[in-house]
This record gives structure tokens, C-alpha cells and sequence, in this order.
């Protein structure tokens, strides 16, 4: 996991929990006349779903080289090229068939560490890239086990922390493990704890552990081992507070706080005097992303994000820097890499309308501007191509919450830009986000572009129970699941409606996990505001889903019982019974499309199996399309393009935009058609195509 500012591996174990129902990578989000489409005709799905060019660009700590992710043989590896010269690039790893998604350089700036599931269980193990051999050494060989990289520092260069679950599933206990030899120590015995924050000198500092009433206990670890209370999180801050690093002394403690205040504001607290000062505030947002000195470890820069993402300089000596970046592209500035030296800068710019610009940039040693070099884009099919704006819109609900939203249209209904169609409503599609602890920002989105350029207005909403926008905003979703946070969904299709951006009888709604949870919601719960529904890897009773979750969640139980509902007691169950969309399957009406993982380890397959069986009893028309190879969402291009493709023709039929036919795709993947193929214009006819190849 590495930390989208910074480029150095997010500490784990910090007391903001991590996200529980996010889809994985890439997940879903007769052809009509071009004209309904955006400006240009149709852009082929591989333009926008297919591998990129590069991505995840990254700097070696002393600056020697460039690193990325691209494709070898249709699957994405690890790239590295001297810095200087990218022409030399070559591929250090030989993955076949499951793309690396998250990779960083060990500070030996000798070895590239990645981690590796199979077909999307998250039984993550860590392998270690010799840069100059290629040669590869699984650091995690272990069957059923779950790693976790905890911490990595520059003063061990040749180590990394790692947590494994090999002792216990339910906890994670920390190794120190040789980058080179793959010998490990144990380094920390987990006796309860959610998660372990070390120091740079890989000592354990804190403990983080989930208590009864919700509520966490940061336990102060001692030299012995053994923790004492050190600070109380109430259940109300858990999700907006928690520990972000150290300075390089290890005195100073940086702390993202709401405790005693809304919004989680970024603090800094002496562990020697029990000062705390405050850094950064805002009253519309929580701290997000930091700029942090490679060697100092001191606060640079914060960012905040309400409706785009700001940031607020607290160093000077940075600041003709970000001045100068501010100059060399449009778009949100993001600092990928810093040198350990901090003379060299990876630099990204994210548009909404545009591929990602990335470039390095050398700093002047004299603190004046320095330099920017243009390296590529990631993606160099999209240049040039008409595409949509996103434009921040915040939506009041029914009882005044204010919902920041994002709204994209098509080119060609929207030809001045300006976020209202010019000719009157268009089909409309409710891209729900996963979660539902997580939120949708402005900048780039595949499934928007592409959904646009099919003719359909986009509109994503930050419902209550998002995170970002304080503890009042995240924690009113508590138990709101098919309740008020449904409701915000549907608050802001009437507000698209009465704004004529949506046509009302063509609105579909469509997410991954959480997202998708809400599509059978708005089937179930609201028949008849939606035309149809895509719902991937959703859960359709959050009885059977709190009830199968991975054993290293099991810390985690009572958070759930807080946020979502009780699944211990009769009086808890009911009420989930109350919030399941399988409880009232036989209220839909509309067409529902389901895509699923074989092997997700958060929402099983038989969330997506006993939905479907129920409403065939019925008779109740729906199609079934499962990959057995993928878990929490569909990471493997291929895969990821042979549902869309379904999904272009399922809108086509129910709203009426363009689709590009479904041609080879479903042939080039692993789909399997369960249910329903007759429902999709030209998918049995695909499904026959695949068949008679012998795939």
C-alpha cells in the first residue's frame, strides 16, 4: 500500500480502519447510431479498460531510476529504466496472468517489492525484485495467509516489516523480514490488537484494539511487550481519527483527530511533554493527503478535499516549487516520488478530461524553481479525444445534509460545458461508490468517460456514511443501510430530474460492493424509480455477509455491529432481515444485471448465487455473469471488458445510449454466463461464439 503523496508505504495498523467493502480494481462500472454517443463516435472500451500505457510511476530513494507498471504479454509488470534514459526500460517481473497492482522500491534502492494474490482471494504475499538480475524471491511463502506490509525505513534498508496471519487467521503478528535472504524474525506477537504502528527504528510503538461499545483503545507498547492504556477513541471518531507517522526523532506523533470537533484535523503530539499542537484544520473537510520530508519526516504540505483537492503549504521552502508546478499542466498536482536527497520529484497531473501527465522534476538547490520534464501520459489512446468534464455539485437532501456530488454528460449534450444538457434531459446512470466508508472525488474516471460517451448523463454522490466530510457527515449513515443513505441516493436523482439534466424513465443505477448492495436496494426497496440496475460484487443479505467475513476481520466485529447492525442478536438480525434486498426480491420489476468473483473474499459468491435463485423461483428475469477467477471486483482487463461489454448492451436495451457490440470480448475472458443471456442484445449469440472457440 503506498501513500498516494509521499510515494513511501502507508503505515499500517492506524486507527482509521481500512475500507471493507471497496470493489477491487476495475470493476463495472444491437449498437446504436454514433450520434448518440459523445463527440468522435464511439471510443472502443480498450482505449479506456484495457491496460495503460504506464502507471504507478515511481523514483528510486537515490534517484537512479524510473519505475512503472506495463503490460508484458497483455499482463502488468514492473518496469525499470535508469532515470536518465527511459528508452532502456526493462521488465524485472514475469507475472501471466494477474496484473501487479501495488509495488514499491525497498530503500536498498537495490530490490522492487510487490505484493501478489491468487485470482482475488487477498491472500497477499510479498515477493522482492532483484532490479539488476530480475531474480524474484517470494518473501511470504505461506499457504491461507494474508500479509501485510507494516512498515519499511531507511534506516534497514535490507528489511521490511510484514504482518501474517499464519499463527492465528483472526490476527496479524509482525516479522522482521531480509529483503535478500527471505529470513524472518518475528518482531511482535499479536494478542489482540486491530493493528501495530511502528517507529523508523522498527520498534512497536502502539496498539490499536476494538472495544465492546465501539468505541478504540490506543494501548502504548512498552519495552516488555505488553500495553497500557495510552489514549480512548469514542465510537463516533473511529473512522476520522488515528496515528499517521512519526517525526524523525520518533517523539513527535502526527494524529488526524475529530475528537471535541467535526472535521479530522491534523495534529502533532510530543510524546515527551504531552503537548499537542494543531497543524491543519478545515471546517468542510478531513485531512487528507500529506507532503512529507523524505529524512526529516516534518509536515509539509496537507491536503483537504470537499468538492476538489486543496492543499495547504506549511513549509515555505516548498512553496516555489508547488508555484512553479502550479505552471507546467492543468489539473490536480500529485507528488508520486521524492528522493531520499529530495533533488528529484516524480510528478503527476490528474485532469478530468485527459489522460495522467507525468513528469520528473529536478529541483534547484538554490530554493528557486527548478525544472519540469515531460515524461509520458498514461494512456496515449485518450489524447486528443473529446472528452467529458466532471463537475462538482453539492445536492441538499430532503432533511438539509449537504451531498457533495460529481456530474459528468455527454460531449454532445453538453457542447458549452457548462454541467446542463442544451437540448433537454438524457438517460441518466447512478454510479454508486463502494464502501461504504470511502468516497467519490473529482478527477478522471474510466467508468464516467466511458458511460458518457455512450450517451448517458453520469451522476456519483457522496451519500451520508462517506468519508471525508467530518464525523457528523460519515457517522449519519450509521444503520442507515437502505434507510437514509438510500435515500440521499434518491434525493439526488429527483434533483437531476427536476434540474432536466435526467430523463426520469431512464435512469439506471449501477456499483461495485457497497455500490452494488445499493443497486438491489433501488430494484427492491424503490421498484420504480430506476429503468434497470448493475449490481457487481454486491451483498444481497447483510446477515449471511457479516456472518462470512474473513477471519482478520473478526477484530473488527464490533465496528460493524456499531456501523451497519447487530448480527449476534435476534432483535440485530431482523433488523438486518429489515435492510436485506433478498428479504422483498419478489418487489423487482425492472432488469438487474449481476456480476461476480468466484473467489471474493468479502462478499461471497453465494451473495450474488442466492439473490439470483430467488428471484428465478419467481421467475423474475435477471442475468448472472460470474468469473472464476477474480474476487472483489474484476482485475484482469480482460475480464473487466468482457462485463462491460455485457453491461453496454444491457443499458443500450434499457436506456436507449450506443454500445459498441460485444464482438471477442466475452471469448478473450474467463465470463461465465450462469443466468440470462437472452436478456442482453447480442450476448447468447457471444456466449455461442466462445463456446464453439473451445473457450
Amino acid at each position: 500500500m503506498i501513500d498516494s503523496i509521499s510515494g513511501v508505504p502507508a503505515r499500517m495498523g492506524v486507527a482509521v480502519l481500512g475500507l471493507v467493502l471497496v470493489a477491487g480494481a476495475a470493476v463495472a462500472r444491437p449498437t446504436e447510431p454514433a450520434t448518440s454517443a459523445g463527440k468522435g463516435g464511439l471510443i472502443p472500451r480498450e482505449a479506456i479498460f484495457g491496460n495503460p500505457d504506464r502507471s504507478g510511476t515511481q523514483m528510486s530513494h537515490d534517484g537512479k531510476y524510473i519505475s512503472y507498471l506495463a503490460a508484458v504479454d497483455g499482463v502488468m509488470n514492473i518496469w525499470v529504466a535508469p532515470s536518465d534514459d527511459l528508452s532502456k526500460a526493462k521488465a524485472i517481473t514475469a507475472e501471466k496472468t494477474r496484473g501487479i497492482r501495488n509495488y514499491f522500491w525497498a530503500f536498498d534502492n537495490a530490490h522492487v517489492l510487490y505484493t501478489q494474490d491468487n485470482g482475488g482471494d487477498e491472500n497477499w504475499r510479498v515477493y522482492a525484485v532483484d532490479v539488476t538480475s530480475g531474480a524474484s524471491k517470494d518473501l511470504t511463502p505461506m499457504k491461507g495467509v494474508a500479509a501485510q506490509i507494516n512498515t519499511v525505513s531507511e534506516k534497514f534498508p535490507n528489511e521490511v516489516l510484514v504482518g501474517l496471519n499464519n499463527r492465528i487467521p483472526q490476527l496479524h503478528d509482525v516479522y522482521r523480514i531480509n529483503i535478500a535472504t527471505g529470513e524472518k524474525t518475528l518482531a511482535f506477537q499479536n494478542e489482540g490488537y486491530v493493528g501495530i504502528t511502528f517507529d523508523d527504528n522498527f520498534v512497536p510503538r502502539f496498539g490499536q484494539k476494538m472495544l465492546p461499545d465501539g468505541s478504540m483503545a490506543i494501548d502504548k507498547i512498552g519495552q516488555d511487550g505488553k500495553g497500557e492504556l495510552f489514549d480512548s477513541i469514542p465510537a463516533d471518531d473511529t473512522l476520522t481519527t488515528g496515528m499517521s507517522g512519526f517525526d524523525k526523532t520518533g517523539n513527535i506523533v502526527y494524529v488526524n483527530d475529530s475528537r471535541g470537533r467535526d472535521t479530522g484535523a491534523l495534529f502533532a503530539r510530543d510524546l515527551t511533554t504531552g503537548k499537542t499542537t494543531l497543524i491543519a484544520e478545515d471546517s468542510r473537510a478531513d485531512v487528507g493527503g500529506t507532503l512529507v520530508h523524505p529524512t526529516q519526516k516534518t509536515i509539509q504540505a496537507v491536503e483537504f478535499n470537499y468538492t476538489r483537492a486543496e492543499w495547504k503549504v506549511l513549509d515555505k521552502s516548498i512553496q516555489a516549487d508547488l508555484d512553479y508546478l502550479k505552471t507546467v499542466a492543468d489539473g490536480e498536482i500529485n507528488i508520486q516520488s521524492r528522493t531520499q536527497d529530495d533533488k528529484h520529484w516524480l510528478v503527476s497531473f490528474m485532469m478530468d478530461n485527459g489522460p495522467v501527465r507525468v513528469y520528473r522534476y529536478d529541483r534547484d538547490e538554490a530554493g528557486k524553481p527548478g525544472k519540469a520534464t515531460f515524461l509520458f501520459t498514461n494512456r496515449k489512446s485518450l489524447e486528443g479525444l473529446a472528452l467529458a468534464k466532471m463537475h462538482p455539485q453539492v445536492i441538499t437532501a430532503r432533511d438539509g445534509m449537504k451531498l457533495v456530488s460529481y456530474l459528468s454528460l455527454p460531449t454532445v449534450a453538453d457542447k458549452d460545458g457548462n454541467g446542463k444538457p442544451d437540448t433537454g434531459p438524457v438517460p441518466m446512470v447512478l454510479l454508486v461508490h463502494g464502501g461504504p466508508w470511502a468516497r467519490d472525488e473529482w478527477g478522471y474516471n474510466p467508468y464516467a468517460q466511458w458511460l458518457t460517451n455512450r450517451g448517458y448523463a453520469v451522476l456519483m454522490v457522496n451519500f451520508r456514511g462517506s468519508t471525508g466530510f467530518g464525523k457528523t457527515y460519515v457517522n449519519a449513515g450509521n444503520r442507515e443501510w437502505a434507510g437514509k443513505m438510500h435515500n440521499d441516493l434518491i434525493d439526488a436523482v429527483d434533483w437531476a430530474v427536476k434540474e432536466k439534466i435526467a430523463d426520469k424513465s431512464k435512469v439506471a443505477i449501477m456499483g461495485g460492493s457497497y455500490g452494488g448492495y445499493a443497486t438491489l436496494v433501488g430494484l427492491t426497496f424503490t421498484p420504480d424509480v430506476f429503468a434497470c440496475g448493475v449490481d457487481i460484487v454486491g451483498p444481497s443479505n447483510i446477515n449471511t455477509l457479516l456472518s462470512t467475513i474473513p477471519a482478520y476481520w473478526a477484530p473488527m466485529k464490533k465496528m460493524f455491529s456499531t456501523r451497519v447492525g447487530d448480527y449476534d442478536t435476534e432483535d440485530g438480525k431482523k433488523f438486518l432481515e429489515s435492510k436485506s434486498p433478498l428479504t422483498i426480491v419478489d418487489k423487482i420489476k425492472k432488469p438487474l444485471l449481476i456480476g461476480q468473483g468466484a473467489n471474493d473474499p468479502r462478499v461471497k459468491q453465494a451473495e450474488a448465487d442466492q439473490i439470483v435463485a430467488a428471484m428465478q423461483a419467481k421467475n423474475i428475469p435477471v442475468t448472472y455473469v460470474l468469473f472464476p477467477d477474480e474476487g472483489h471486483g474484476f482485475a484482469r482487463p480482460v475480464n473487466s471488458m468482457a462485463f462491460n461489454a455485457v453491461v453496454e448492451g444491457f443499458l443500450a436495451k434499457n436506456l436507449g445510449g450506443a454500445a459498441q457490440p460485444i464482438g471477442d470480448d466475452l471469448g478473450k475472458s474467463t465470463a461465465q454466463i450462469k443466468v440470462g443471456a437472452d436478456f442482453v442484445p447480442g450476448l447468447a449469440e457471444a456466449v455461442q461464439k466462445a463456446q464453439s472457440s473451445g473457450k
